[in-house]
């Protein structure tokens, strides 16, 4: 069974565990631009679709925290 720290979904993935989520990089390995303040951290709800970076326009890795 899975700990809370090892759930990491990607970009249009769909969320299966509800909680709120950390950015932890981008799908591509670029570590630029940097995601805003506002897109750091997003709550979810089982079924949502995780979204993209929308200031950088790129897909990337979320984690549960």
């Amino acid at each position: 069974m899975s700990t809370s720290t090892s759930v990491r979904k990607k970009t249009g993935q769909n969320c299966d565990v509800k909680g709120r989520y950390a950015f932890d990089g981008y799908v591509d390995g670029s570590t630029s631009p940097a995601p805003t303040a506002d897109e750091r951290v997003i709550p979810m709800d089982r079924g949502d679709t995780f979204p993209p970076i929308k200031s950088a326009q790129k897909a990337c890795w979320w984690r549960l925290i």
